[in-house]
Protein backbone atom coordinates (compact mmCIF):
# COMPACT_ATOMS: atom_id res chain seq x y z
CA UNK A 1 0.00 0.00 0.00
CA UNK A 2 1.51 3.31 -1.07
CA UNK A 3 1.00 6.41 1.03
CA UNK A 4 -0.59 4.57 3.94
CA UNK A 5 -1.76 6.53 6.96
CA UNK A 6 -1.01 5.56 10.61
CA UNK A 7 -4.41 3.93 11.19
CA UNK A 8 -3.78 1.66 8.19
CA UNK A 9 -0.67 0.09 9.79
CA UNK A 10 -2.44 -3.21 10.73
CA UNK A 11 -3.54 -3.64 7.11
CA UNK A 12 -0.02 -2.98 5.83
CA UNK A 13 1.41 -5.55 8.22
CA UNK A 14 -1.12 -8.23 7.26
CA UNK A 15 -0.66 -7.59 3.54
CA UNK A 16 3.08 -7.95 4.02
CA UNK A 17 2.59 -11.34 5.71
CA UNK A 18 0.35 -12.54 2.87
CA UNK A 19 2.90 -11.53 0.24
CA UNK A 20 5.73 -13.20 2.18
CA UNK A 21 3.72 -16.43 2.42
CA UNK A 22 2.96 -16.38 -1.31
CA UNK A 23 6.63 -15.81 -2.13
CA UNK A 24 7.80 -18.54 0.26
CA UNK A 25 5.37 -21.04 -1.26
CA UNK A 26 6.59 -20.25 -4.76
CA UNK A 27 10.24 -20.60 -3.75
CA UNK A 28 9.77 -23.88 -1.87
CA UNK A 29 7.09 -25.36 -4.09
CA UNK A 30 4.60 -25.64 -1.20
CA UNK A 31 0.88 -25.12 -1.65
CA UNK A 32 -0.37 -22.54 0.87
CA UNK A 33 -3.66 -21.86 -0.94
CA UNK A 34 -5.89 -22.54 2.07
CA UNK A 35 -3.71 -20.53 4.46
CA UNK A 36 -3.57 -17.59 2.04
CA UNK A 37 -7.35 -17.69 1.55
CA UNK A 38 -7.89 -17.54 5.33
CA UNK A 39 -5.48 -14.62 5.65
CA UNK A 40 -7.20 -12.80 2.79
CA UNK A 41 -10.54 -13.28 4.54
CA UNK A 42 -9.10 -11.88 7.77
CA UNK A 43 -7.59 -9.01 5.80
CA UNK A 44 -10.96 -8.01 4.30
CA UNK A 45 -12.69 -8.21 7.69
CA UNK A 46 -10.02 -5.98 9.22
CA UNK A 47 -10.27 -3.61 6.25
CA UNK A 48 -14.03 -3.29 6.73
CA UNK A 49 -13.58 -2.69 10.46
CA UNK A 50 -10.97 0.05 9.97
CA UNK A 51 -12.57 1.93 7.08
CA UNK A 52 -16.08 1.85 8.52
CA UNK A 53 -14.92 3.56 11.71
CA UNK A 54 -12.72 6.39 10.44
CA UNK A 55 -12.82 9.33 12.86
CA UNK A 56 -13.06 13.01 11.99
CA UNK A 57 -9.38 13.48 12.77
CA UNK A 58 -8.45 10.58 10.49
CA UNK A 59 -10.65 12.00 7.73
CA UNK A 60 -8.78 15.30 8.08
CA UNK A 61 -5.49 13.54 7.34
CA UNK A 62 -7.11 11.57 4.53
CA UNK A 63 -8.49 14.77 2.95
CA UNK A 64 -4.98 16.23 3.02
CA UNK A 65 -3.29 13.12 1.61
CA UNK A 66 -0.52 14.11 -0.79
CA UNK A 67 -1.63 11.49 -3.33
CA UNK A 68 -5.30 12.47 -3.24
CA UNK A 69 -6.61 13.42 -6.72
CA UNK A 70 -6.44 17.14 -7.44
CA UNK A 71 -8.87 19.28 -9.42
CA UNK A 72 -6.88 18.83 -12.63
CA UNK A 73 -6.72 15.05 -12.13
CA UNK A 74 -10.51 14.89 -11.86
CA UNK A 75 -11.12 17.35 -14.69
CA UNK A 76 -9.09 15.17 -17.06
CA UNK A 77 -11.02 12.04 -16.01
CA UNK A 78 -14.56 13.47 -15.83
CA UNK A 79 -14.69 15.95 -18.70
CA UNK A 80 -13.73 15.95 -22.36
CA UNK A 81 -12.34 18.73 -24.56
CA UNK A 82 -11.06 20.74 -21.60
CA UNK A 83 -9.62 24.11 -22.59
CA UNK A 84 -7.90 25.94 -19.73
CA UNK A 85 -8.28 29.71 -19.57
CA UNK A 86 -5.85 31.96 -17.71
CA UNK A 87 -5.69 35.30 -15.91
CA UNK A 88 -8.09 37.66 -14.17
CA UNK A 89 -7.63 40.54 -16.70
CA UNK A 90 -6.60 42.77 -13.78
CA UNK A 91 -3.31 41.58 -12.29
CA UNK A 92 -2.12 38.14 -13.32
CA UNK A 93 -2.67 34.39 -13.44
CA UNK A 94 -2.91 32.61 -10.09
CA UNK A 95 -1.98 28.94 -10.51
CA UNK A 96 -3.83 28.03 -7.29
CA UNK A 97 -7.07 28.32 -9.29
CA UNK A 98 -7.57 26.55 -12.62
CA UNK A 99 -10.57 26.73 -14.91
CA UNK A 100 -11.91 26.73 -18.41
CA UNK A 101 -14.40 25.19 -20.82
CA UNK A 102 -15.16 21.49 -21.01
CA UNK A 103 -17.86 19.00 -21.94
CA UNK A 104 -19.69 16.81 -19.44
CA UNK A 105 -21.62 14.00 -21.06
CA UNK A 106 -21.69 16.06 -24.27
CA UNK A 107 -22.90 19.27 -22.58
CA UNK A 108 -20.65 22.34 -22.53
CA UNK A 109 -19.89 23.57 -19.01
CA UNK A 110 -17.47 25.87 -17.23
CA UNK A 111 -15.33 24.07 -14.66
CA UNK A 112 -13.22 25.80 -12.00
CA UNK A 113 -11.07 24.23 -9.30
CA UNK A 114 -8.59 24.98 -6.57
CA UNK A 115 -5.36 23.21 -7.44
CA UNK A 116 -2.79 21.85 -5.01
CA UNK A 117 0.68 20.93 -6.18
CA UNK A 118 1.92 17.41 -6.83
CA UNK A 119 5.40 18.00 -5.39
CA UNK A 120 7.31 20.71 -3.52
CA UNK A 121 8.12 22.78 -6.61
CA UNK A 122 4.55 22.58 -7.88
CA UNK A 123 3.13 23.41 -4.44
CA UNK A 124 5.28 26.53 -4.21
CA UNK A 125 4.10 27.65 -7.65
CA UNK A 126 0.47 27.05 -6.68
CA UNK A 127 0.80 28.38 -3.11
CA UNK A 128 -0.31 24.96 -1.80
CA UNK A 129 -3.77 25.59 -3.26
CA UNK A 130 -4.31 28.86 -1.37
CA UNK A 131 -5.46 31.52 -3.82
CA UNK A 132 -4.52 35.19 -4.05
CA UNK A 133 -7.19 37.78 -5.04
CA UNK A 134 -6.33 37.28 -8.72
CA UNK A 135 -7.24 33.61 -8.36
CA UNK A 136 -10.71 34.38 -7.04
CA UNK A 137 -11.14 37.09 -9.68
CA UNK A 138 -10.12 34.64 -12.40
CA UNK A 139 -12.79 32.26 -11.14
CA UNK A 140 -15.36 35.05 -11.12
CA UNK A 141 -14.40 36.11 -14.65
CA UNK A 142 -15.04 32.56 -15.87
CA UNK A 143 -18.33 32.38 -13.98
CA UNK A 144 -19.58 35.64 -15.51
CA UNK A 145 -18.59 34.35 -18.93
CA UNK A 146 -20.53 31.14 -18.27
CA UNK A 147 -23.53 33.15 -17.09
CA UNK A 148 -23.47 35.24 -20.27
CA UNK A 149 -23.54 32.16 -22.52
CA UNK A 150 -25.85 30.02 -20.36
CA UNK A 151 -23.32 27.37 -19.40
CA UNK A 152 -23.65 25.44 -16.12
CA UNK A 153 -20.81 25.99 -13.64
CA UNK A 154 -19.02 23.25 -11.72
CA UNK A 155 -16.43 24.06 -9.06
CA UNK A 156 -14.01 21.79 -7.23
CA UNK A 157 -13.08 23.01 -3.74
CA UNK A 158 -9.77 21.90 -2.25
CA UNK A 159 -7.95 24.47 -0.09
CA UNK A 160 -6.91 25.10 3.49
CA UNK A 161 -7.97 28.70 2.98
CA UNK A 162 -7.16 31.86 1.06
CA UNK A 163 -3.50 32.90 0.95
CA UNK A 164 -2.81 34.88 4.17
CA UNK A 165 0.31 36.81 3.15
CA UNK A 166 0.96 40.53 2.75
CA UNK A 167 0.82 40.37 -1.05
CA UNK A 168 -2.73 39.01 -0.97
CA UNK A 169 -3.89 41.63 1.52
CA UNK A 170 -2.33 44.43 -0.51
CA UNK A 171 -4.29 43.34 -3.57
CA UNK A 172 -7.64 43.13 -1.76
CA UNK A 173 -8.10 39.57 -0.54
CA UNK A 174 -11.21 40.18 1.58
CA UNK A 175 -12.88 42.24 -1.16
CA UNK A 176 -12.21 39.54 -3.76
CA UNK A 177 -13.80 36.84 -1.58
CA UNK A 178 -16.79 39.03 -0.69
CA UNK A 179 -17.27 39.95 -4.35
CA UNK A 180 -17.41 36.30 -5.33
CA UNK A 181 -20.07 35.60 -2.69
CA UNK A 182 -22.24 38.44 -3.99
CA UNK A 183 -21.82 37.63 -7.67
CA UNK A 184 -22.27 33.87 -7.31
CA UNK A 185 -25.57 34.48 -5.53
CA UNK A 186 -26.78 36.39 -8.63
CA UNK A 187 -25.85 33.78 -11.26
CA UNK A 188 -28.72 32.61 -13.45
CA UNK A 189 -27.18 29.27 -14.45
CA UNK A 190 -26.92 26.04 -12.41
CA UNK A 191 -23.93 25.96 -10.02
CA UNK A 192 -22.71 22.66 -8.55
CA UNK A 193 -19.92 22.61 -5.98
CA UNK A 194 -17.89 19.51 -5.12
CA UNK A 195 -15.61 19.53 -2.06
CA UNK A 196 -12.95 17.03 -3.12
CA UNK A 197 -10.42 17.42 -0.31
CA UNK A 198 -10.26 20.15 2.30
CA UNK A 199 -12.73 23.02 2.17
CA UNK A 200 -11.33 25.62 4.52
CA UNK A 201 -12.64 29.05 5.51
CA UNK A 202 -13.51 31.88 3.10
CA UNK A 203 -11.05 30.55 0.54
CA UNK A 204 -13.39 27.61 0.02
CA UNK A 205 -16.63 29.56 0.28
CA UNK A 206 -15.51 31.98 -2.45
CA UNK A 207 -16.12 29.17 -4.97
CA UNK A 208 -18.88 27.37 -3.08
CA UNK A 209 -22.09 29.42 -3.38
CA UNK A 210 -23.92 26.82 -5.41
CA UNK A 211 -27.37 25.34 -5.94
CA UNK A 212 -25.95 21.98 -4.92
CA UNK A 213 -22.95 21.34 -2.68
CA UNK A 214 -21.56 17.80 -2.76
CA UNK A 215 -18.72 16.31 -0.76
CA UNK A 216 -16.52 13.32 -1.33
CA UNK A 217 -16.96 10.80 1.47
CA UNK A 218 -13.66 11.61 3.20
CA UNK A 219 -13.51 15.33 2.45
CA UNK A 220 -13.84 17.98 5.17
CA UNK A 221 -15.50 21.42 5.10
CA UNK A 222 -15.21 24.04 7.85
CA UNK A 223 -15.30 27.75 8.63
CA UNK A 224 -11.73 27.51 9.93
CA UNK A 225 -9.12 24.79 9.64
CA UNK A 226 -8.79 22.47 12.65
CA UNK A 227 -5.24 23.76 13.08
CA UNK A 228 -6.47 27.34 13.21
CA UNK A 229 -9.24 26.45 15.64
CA UNK A 230 -6.77 24.66 17.92
CA UNK A 231 -4.46 27.69 17.85
CA UNK A 232 -7.30 29.95 18.98
CA UNK A 233 -8.97 27.65 21.51
CA UNK A 234 -5.93 26.01 23.12
CA UNK A 235 -3.05 28.16 21.84
CA UNK A 236 -1.64 24.95 20.40
CA UNK A 237 -1.98 24.02 16.72
CA UNK A 238 -0.80 20.48 17.49
CA UNK A 239 -4.24 19.81 18.97
CA UNK A 240 -5.80 19.91 15.49
CA UNK A 241 -7.01 16.30 15.84
CA UNK A 242 -8.91 17.23 18.99
CA UNK A 243 -10.41 20.26 17.25
CA UNK A 244 -11.44 18.17 14.22
CA UNK A 245 -13.46 15.84 16.43
CA UNK A 246 -15.37 18.76 17.96
CA UNK A 247 -15.99 20.89 14.85
CA UNK A 248 -18.44 18.68 12.87
CA UNK A 249 -16.41 18.92 9.66
CA UNK A 250 -17.13 15.57 8.02
CA UNK A 251 -19.48 14.97 5.12
CA UNK A 252 -21.81 12.94 7.35
CA UNK A 253 -22.07 15.76 9.91
CA UNK A 254 -22.70 18.40 7.26
CA UNK A 255 -25.33 16.33 5.47
CA UNK A 256 -27.22 15.98 8.75
CA UNK A 257 -27.04 19.76 9.24
CA UNK A 258 -28.23 20.31 5.62
CA UNK A 259 -25.10 22.27 4.69
CA UNK A 260 -24.54 19.88 1.77
CA UNK A 261 -26.94 17.93 -0.44
CA UNK A 262 -25.08 14.68 -1.08
CA UNK A 263 -22.10 12.55 -0.06
CA UNK A 264 -20.25 11.09 -3.05
CA UNK A 265 -18.81 7.67 -2.08
CA UNK A 266 -15.09 7.07 -2.43
CA UNK A 267 -13.27 3.85 -3.33
CA UNK A 268 -12.28 1.68 -0.37
CA UNK A 269 -9.41 3.38 1.48
CA UNK A 270 -9.92 6.79 -0.13
CA UNK A 271 -9.96 8.50 -3.52
CA UNK A 272 -6.15 8.25 -3.78
CA UNK A 273 -6.51 4.46 -4.13
CA UNK A 274 -8.56 4.67 -7.32
CA UNK A 275 -8.71 7.92 -9.29
CA UNK A 276 -10.97 6.46 -11.97
CA UNK A 277 -13.45 5.10 -9.43
CA UNK A 278 -13.66 8.44 -7.62
CA UNK A 279 -14.07 10.32 -10.91
CA UNK A 280 -16.85 8.00 -12.07
CA UNK A 281 -18.82 8.56 -8.84
CA UNK A 282 -18.46 12.35 -9.14
CA UNK A 283 -19.43 12.31 -12.81
CA UNK A 284 -22.61 10.35 -12.11
CA UNK A 285 -23.64 12.79 -9.37
CA UNK A 286 -22.92 15.86 -11.53
CA UNK A 287 -24.95 14.57 -14.47
CA UNK A 288 -27.85 13.65 -12.18
CA UNK A 289 -28.01 17.03 -10.43
CA UNK A 290 -27.69 18.96 -13.69
CA UNK A 291 -30.56 16.93 -15.11
CA UNK A 292 -32.70 17.81 -12.05
CA UNK A 293 -32.16 21.53 -12.69
CA UNK A 294 -32.66 21.29 -16.44
CA UNK A 295 -35.28 23.75 -17.61
CA UNK A 296 -35.18 25.94 -14.50
CA UNK A 297 -35.36 29.65 -15.18
CA UNK A 298 -32.71 32.08 -13.97
CA UNK A 299 -35.04 33.37 -11.28
CA UNK A 300 -35.77 29.83 -10.09
CA UNK A 301 -32.05 29.06 -9.85
CA UNK A 302 -31.35 32.24 -7.86
CA UNK A 303 -34.27 31.59 -5.52
CA UNK A 304 -33.19 27.98 -5.03
CA UNK A 305 -29.67 29.13 -4.15
CA UNK A 306 -31.00 31.75 -1.77
CA UNK A 307 -33.26 29.29 0.04
CA UNK A 308 -30.45 26.73 0.33
CA UNK A 309 -28.18 29.09 2.24
CA UNK A 310 -31.00 30.82 4.11
CA UNK A 311 -32.02 27.58 5.81
CA UNK A 312 -28.52 26.71 7.06
CA UNK A 313 -28.40 26.98 10.83
CA UNK A 314 -31.30 27.43 13.18
CA UNK A 315 -32.11 29.43 16.25
CA UNK A 316 -34.45 28.10 18.90
CA UNK A 317 -36.31 30.52 21.11
CA UNK A 318 -37.62 28.98 24.29
CA UNK A 319 -40.44 30.73 26.09
CA UNK A 320 -39.25 31.78 29.54
CA UNK A 321 -40.82 29.88 32.39
CA UNK A 322 -43.46 32.14 33.92
CA UNK A 323 -42.63 33.13 37.49
CA UNK A 324 -44.62 31.56 40.28
CA UNK A 325 -47.56 33.74 41.37
CA UNK A 326 -46.72 35.97 44.29
CA UNK A 327 -49.36 36.22 46.96
CA UNK A 328 -50.20 39.75 48.01
CA UNK A 329 -48.94 40.46 51.51
CA UNK A 330 -51.59 40.89 54.15
CA UNK A 331 -52.37 44.54 54.82
CA UNK A 332 -51.06 45.43 58.28
CA UNK A 333 -53.71 46.38 60.84
CA UNK A 334 -53.30 49.97 61.88
CA UNK A 335 -53.52 50.77 65.61
CA UNK A 336 -55.80 53.81 65.08
CA UNK A 337 -58.24 51.65 63.15
CA UNK A 338 -58.43 49.16 66.05
CA UNK A 339 -59.09 52.01 68.50
CA UNK A 340 -61.89 53.39 66.34
CA UNK A 341 -63.56 50.01 66.19
CA UNK A 342 -63.34 49.73 69.96
CA UNK A 343 -64.89 53.21 70.40
CA UNK A 344 -67.76 52.42 68.07
CA UNK A 345 -68.47 49.23 69.97
CA UNK A 346 -68.92 51.22 73.17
Amino acid sequence: MAGELPYEAPLVEMRKKIEELVQFGQEKGIDFTDEIARLEERYHRLEEEIYSGITAAQKMHLARHQQRPTALDLIQLIFTDFIELHGDRMFGDDLAVVGGLAKLNGRTVTVIGQQRGKDTKDNIARFFGSAHPEGFRKGLRLMKQANKFGRPIITFVDTKGAYPGNTAEERGQSEAIARNLIEMAKLTVPVIVVVIGEGGSGGALALAVGNRVLMLEHAIYSAISPNGAASILWKDASKADQAAEAMKITAKDLLEMEVIEEIVPEPRGGAHRDYEGAAAAISEALVRHLEEMKGWSGDQLKQDRYEKFRKIGSVTFESPTPPAPVEAPEEPVRVDAVNNLSGNAE
